[in-house]
């Protein structure tokens, strides 16, 4: 049996990381996206449960494990659901003696 998957923009739509599809698209085609670590550049690259998704939002760095694949665009609540958000492993300044 086939592992279920998604298209990164449409999982993206569905859980509400972009207001719209085509905002999806371009997140997912800049080239600046990763999943497990490999630089993603087309919008139909696949999502699956575990994933771990990569990404500038902002001014900061988002990373996101995939929990579950959303059926519908549905309210944030669940939305939030299918994913959890991870700290992201930044070097914090060091303080002075």
């Amino acid at each position: 049996m086939a592992e279920a998957s998604m298209r990164l923009d449409r999982f993206l739509w569905f859980v509400r990381i972009a207001k719209t599809r085509q905002r999806a698209q371009e997140i997912a085609c800049d080239g600046r996206m990763r999943i497990d670590g490999r630089v993603v550049d087309r919008s139909a690259a696949p999502v699956r449960i575990g994933n771990i998704l990569t990404f500038a939002s902002g001014d900061r760095v988002r990373v996101l494990r995939v929990e579950a694949l959303p059926t519908r665009r549905g309210p944030a609540p669940e939305a939030q659901a299918c994913y959890q958000e991870l700290v992201a492993n930044v070097s914090q300044p060091s303080p002075i003696d």
